[in-house]
């Protein structure tokens, strides 16, 4: 009797413990745990921790509760602007309701994949190209409040959607590189041109300033010079003054010309060189010969009246006649 007893015992305990080992659930901390009883869903989810169900009459579904990074396969579309563009992007959402994430929907991770892919299509044809590389915070937000109104009634929270990248045709690369380079060009040169007029600006405050004291400028131009030789050139620059090339053609211009072609200028005043005073033995070798015509000098010709002094003051002078053969 008492051997039946005990063998009695054992197969109760035996069955407890097969019953508490089948049902006994672990729900981790990042997990919820939500109760199918007889396909029905039971009002309270199971919290992290050691949890019991009934065998064979509740089925509990663990959902993570974590925030679930998932990549968008990249879609091909065409802009607004009709440029063809291949985009991808990242999506981060998590699950904030576990009932709704298992009992609306068959897998929210393939329904929010589904959604992504068709949201960043239509964002796509909405946009321009220039906003897809320069303006993705706002598609971004738009990215993410298409997803986020349809996840909401499957417990599921969109966190941040980003657009990763955005491959353009190699045409378009090499004409927006184009583009790209005319325009940093055209910057240079106004910036060239501004400069160029703030600098003729000073130059004229400067030149202005100089014109009231002549000295400056010459101490401009000994700066200049010392500048240039300080730099151990073996050839010196010197700026030569337009005043004084002005002042020499004046001067040029103001000298006396000649006072005829075959006339040689006459020359300097002077005493007359010393010799034997006339006399009555010393003829006159100025006067001419009595009695006839003045004899010839070494065979040459008589001068003509032309060609003789014009006035006695030549004579005096010491002035050479000029004799024209």
């Amino acid at each position: 009797m008492v051997q039946v007893l005990v063998i009695a015992v054992v197969a109760v305990l035996a069955v407890c413990a097969v019953y508490a080992m089948s049902a006994a659930r672990v729900v981790k901390q990042y997990e919820r745990g939500v109760v199918l009883r007889l396909g029905r869903l039971h009002d309270a989810v199971r919290p992290p921790g050691l949890t019991m169900i009934v065998p064979g009459v509740d089925r509990m579904r663990k959902v993570n509760m974590q925030i679930v990074t998932m990549p968008v396969p990249a879609q091909d579309g065409i802009t607004r602007d009709n440029v063809t563009v291949r985009v991808d992007a990242v999506i981060y959402f998590k699950v904030v309701d576990a009932a709704s994430a298992v009992v609306q929907v068959e897998d929210y991770r393939f329904a929010v994949s589904q959604m992504a892919q068709t949201s960043l299509r239509s964002i796509i044809g909405k946009s321009d190209l220039d906003d897809l590389l320069s303006d993705r915070e706002k598609l971004n937000q738009g990215l993410e409040l298409m997803i986020d109104s349809p996840a909401v009634g499957w417990g599921v929270q969109i966190d941040r959607v980003e657009i990763k990248d955005v491959s353009l045709p190699e045409t378009m690369k090499r004409s927006m590189a184009r583009q790209a380079e005319a325009d940093r060009e055209r910057r240079a040169r106004v910036i060239n041109a501004d400069a160029e007029l703030q600098a003729s600006k000073k130059l004229a405050q400067a030149a202005q300033q100089m014109s009231t004291q002549p000295a400056a400028l010459q101490l401009r131009l000994l700066q200049t010079v010392v500048a240039v030789a300080a730099e151990k050139n073996s050839t010196l620059v010197l700026p030569f003054p337009v005043e004084l090339l002005r002042f020499l053609e004046r001067a040029q211009q103001d000298r006396p010309q000649a006072s005829g072609d075959g006339v040689a200028d006459a020359a300097p005043a002077g005493p007359a060189p010393a010799g034997p005073e006339p006399g009555p033995d010393v003829p006159d070798p100025a006067a001419p010969a009595s009695g006839g015509a003045p004899p010839e000098a070494d065979g040459l010709p008589d001068l003509d009246a032309a060609e003789q002094p014009e006035s006695a003051g030549e004579r005096e002078s010491g002035a050479l006649p000029f004799v024209r053969h």
